[in-house]
């Protein structure tokens, strides 16, 4: 089977009319994204696992009608499906094969996408640069040496790299946007409760799923075809008044949209950011919408505190998830009643070491978990507590402006090994809050967010651009998004190595 050979030319949606409308076949297409895998992915390291003999299989038959039927697709290897091996960037699962499949994968399958492979993330995702020990680091596409950003780290270099038009992305404390920065390709975050969480494997209100891709309608389209909660999700977004794929396509009435040069603790951005945000500010004006220069009076060092007490509990969950599947063994419930869960969790890990001579869990993921048990029921709650009085502040200033604009990291995009898990705890807190400034705001609020790659530095480096909208209001973002698209468009500027 011949590939498709304009396959780069086109975004998923393209490639899904030529589907529909029989000009392309949807194993032309596979053969496409199999000839990019071959060619680019060993440049990058986004894929750590393929499924092209399953996308194949999947593309030999008729294809049911479907938003995106045919397209290829990465799926985050975070995200379970049953009998598919699944390692969450952990050593320790490296042989795990899912018994579940999540309800957001599965809507993926009835969008018609084609998932051929499983793309790279931090361990748990938990960091905001892709590096795990066990499959290494993915690499940005724009300057190999340089981080893709994380935890959806593969999915974008994937995009930005043309392997896939468009790449499942998940998203808890920035994992859409901060990649999709980094790699100068466009990441939406819904709002909480937009899509489904089932099965919900922590109490995580965090997370929220969608994609990176490379054009603004194909998110759009993509929420349109996967959103909606279902019976017993604990948080529900109220549904759009018309589809954010036709949001997309319209410009919108005049905004108001404030913008800020500072971060929540009120230090100066990095100039490459500064830059980033006020020729944003610029286009915006150019564009008939207001635009000045404001910001919601937060604590910042409050905010940082607490989200990390937050981010600690996931990773004190992950070990707890563990021990609880571990109990199935006598030895392990008698350790857990003998020596407790955190000595047990040690020895548990000392057992997997002697079988692999590497650490079955990185420094980050041990020190999250042993801060969180530090840490009592009350101190949890009143970090919770701090955080949605953040959100409610947020919120409220929110009621003057349609959108808050900020760069969406603090510098531009880190080198591989920059962010080291071994510096002093205190150390590394404080470069991790300086880089990830601006993204967990949404996630805790709940409110839906955007990274837009409308720059680039004087290195090549993308910058993105960051909206931040009120709850629930994504179809502001993505007229805004679609407009910003039309007026500076970012298509045809690709890295070195998607072009060969």
């Amino acid at each position: 089977m011949e590939p498709f050979r304009e396959y780069e030319q086109w975004d998923a949606t393209g490639l899904a009319e030529l589907v529909a409308t029989k000009e392309v076949r949807a194993a032309e297409l596979i053969e496409a994204a199999a000839v990019r895998v071959r060619d680019v992915e060993p440049h990058v390291n986004a894929l750590v696992s393929s499924e092209l003999t399953r996308a194949r299989r999947a593309v030999d038959r008729d294809l049911a009608p479907a938003p995106f039927a045919g397209v290829p697709t990465l799926i985050k290897d975070l995200t379970m499906e049953a009998g598919a091996r699944v390692s969450f960037g952990s050593v320790f699962f490296r042989n795990y094969v899912a018994d579940v499949t999540t309800e957001f994968r599965a809507r993926l399958d009835r969008a018609g996408l084609v998932p051929v492979g499983r793309s790279s993330t931090p361990e748990f995702g938990l960091l905001p640069t892709t590096e795990p020990a066990l499959w290494g680091p993915t690499r940005n596409p724009w300057s190999l040496d340089t981080s893709a950003g994380g935890s959806s780290g593969g999915a974008a270099a994937a995009v930005a790299a043309g392997i896939v038009p468009l790449a499942h992305a998940s998203d808890g404390g920035g994992s859409i946007r901060i990649p999709a920065s980094a790699c100068g390709v466009f990441g939406l975050k819904p709002s909480r409760g937009r899509n489904p969480r089932r099965p919900a494997a922590t109490s995580d209100y965090l997370s929220v799923e969608l994609a990176v891709s490379r054009s603004v309608r194909d998110s759009a389209r993509l929420l349109d075809a996967v959103a909606g909660p279902v019976a017993g999700d604990q948080y529900w977004a109220p549904p759009p008044s018309t589809p954010f794929t036709e949001a997309a396509s319209q410009d919108p009435a005049p905004l108001s949209i404030a913008y800020s040069l500072l971060d929540f603790r009120g230090d100066p951005i990095h100039p490459d950011c500064r830059t980033a945000v006020l020729e944003a500010a610029r286009l915006l004006e150019d564009l008939g919408h207001r635009v000045e220069p404001a910001s919601p009076k937060l604590n910042g060092e409050q905010m940082a505190e607490a989200f990390v007490q937050i981010w600690a509990s996931l990773a004190s969950g992950a070990f707890q998830l563990i021990l609880d599947a571990a109990s199935e063994y006598r030895v392990v419930r008698a350790a857990r009643r003998r020596i407790g869960d955190w000595q047990t969790m040690k020895l548990i890990a000392r057992v997997d070491r002697r079988e692999t001579g590497v650490p079955p869990f990185e420094p980050f993921t041990w020190a999250l978990a042993d801060r969180s048990r530090r840490r009592t029921q009350a101190e949890l709650d009143l970090a919770r507590r701090s955080l949605q009085e953040i959100a409610h502040q947020t919120g409220a200033f929110l009621h003057d402006y349609d959108a808050f604009l900020t760069p969406t990291l603090g510098s531009p995009p880190v080198r591989i090994g920059e962010i080291d898990q071994s510096a002093p705890w205190d150390e590394l807190i404080e470069q991790l809050s300086q880089y990830v400034a601006f993204t967990p705001l949404a996630n805790f609020s709940g409110m839906p967010a955007m990274s837009v790659p409308l720059h680039w530095n004087g290195a090549g480096l993308p910058i993105g651009t960051h909206f931040l909208g009120r709850f629930g209001d994504e179809a502001t973002l993505l007229q805004l998004a679609g407009q910003l698209e039309r007026a500076a468009p970012w298509w045809d500027r690709r890295p070195p190595v998607a072009l060969g």
